[in-house]
């Protein structure tokens, strides 16, 4: 407290990693949402870096106050309170995610422990993909498993979800509650037991007496989730503007310490019998990172889904050596 008896905010700051699609949508939600204080962007194209931040600043009288600062040297992001790391190899027409996985992982096991000797206390969020198999090899290489370091697993997956039911129920989006878990990718599932518009379970949601969302519809909606990724990868290269603004949520429930729960990709410890695998569950989410994974339940079939998709991941990890 100060001499005037005022509180004085402890400015926050965020490092992105990337200077690509991903990384410059990231940034500039986050500075039209007021996310941090200060952002830093790195990026080791210093004509890339320079340019996208230069703009960016050129923009900020339009926006919450914010400083913008970008370089080729890591140093930039020293001091971060939080980093995200979009950097990596990008998904093209056809590729899954999991094919991504040998060079974005050797990618992570050099980028993680250069990124926490400049900034130790950081909170760090990777977003490059495979977004599971990376997050655990950063975990891996930099010994942390305590939750700081995590993945934004299917935070996006399950917006995508709640979009098309608000959609098909013409409700307002906030009004949805659904979650996507597993793999951010082929293999993950939908929890449409514990899914709800307006409290009325998915499942049962009619209109004039006339369910709306019967088996053939869901599954329909679900395969949409699965497959926009592509859809859109084909249309314009790259998915960037959803995860920009995904990723932002899940910047502010750490910078300000909301305690929100997200479908964040974290290192599990036995939740559903899962371990010493990188998936997404329902997971509280703040200044410490993500720490608290909820026990959700689960169909039978729900739980099936998340041990083939466990299952897959494992695979792809024990191919890598992690």
């Amino acid at each position: 407290m100060g001499e005037t008896g005022t509180r004085i905010r402890r400015h926050t700051k965020l490092s992105v990693v990337g200077a690509g699609s991903v990384g410059t949508a990231v940034a500039y939600a986050c500075l039209l949402r007021g996310s941090a204080d200060a952002i830093a962007l790195y990026d080791t194209n210093a004509a890339k870096v320079r340019a996208e931040v230069l703009d960016l600043n050129h923009g900020t009288q339009f926006a919450p106050s914010c400083r913008i600062e970008g370089s080729d040297d890591i140093a930039v992001t020293a001091g971060s309170d939080l980093i995200v790391v979009t950097a990596g190899a990008k998904q093209h027409p056809g590729q899954s995610r999991l094919d991504l996985a040998a060079a974005n992982v050797a990618l992570a096991r050099d980028l993680t422990p250069g990124l926490l000797s400049v900034s130790p206390e950081a909170v760090v969020v990777f977003v490059s993909n495979p977004v599971d198999i990376v997050t655990r090899a950063a975990i891996a290489a930099s010994g942390i498993a305590d939750g700081r370091i995590f993945g934004s697993g299917t935070v996006l997956d399950s917006g995508r979800l709640r979009y098309l039911l608000a959609h098909r129920a013409d409700v307002a989006i906030e009004n949805v509650h659904a979650f996507v878990v597993g793999e951010h990718g082929d293999s993950e599932v939908a929890l449409w037991s514990g899914a709800t518009i307006g409290g009325v379970p998915v499942k049962s949601f009619s209109v004039d007496g006339r369910p709306v969302f019967d088996p053939e519809t869901r599954a329909e909606l679900f395969d949409e989730v699965v497959r926009s990724a592509y859809e859109i990868i084909r249309g314009k290269g790259a998915t960037n503007l959803a995860i920009g603004l995904s990723s932002a949520r899940i910047v502010e429930a750490v910078l300000r310490n909301q305690r929100r729960v997200l479908a964040v990709s974290t290192l599990q410890t036995g939740r559903h019998g899962l371990q010493d695998v990188c998936l997404s569950l329902p997971t509280v989410v703040d200044a410490r990172g993500a720490h608290t994974v909820l026990d959700v339940p689960l169909s039978p079939e729900e739980e099936a889904g998340l041990a083939a998709s466990s299952a897959t991941l494992r695979e792809v990890q024990a191919s890598l050596g992690l």
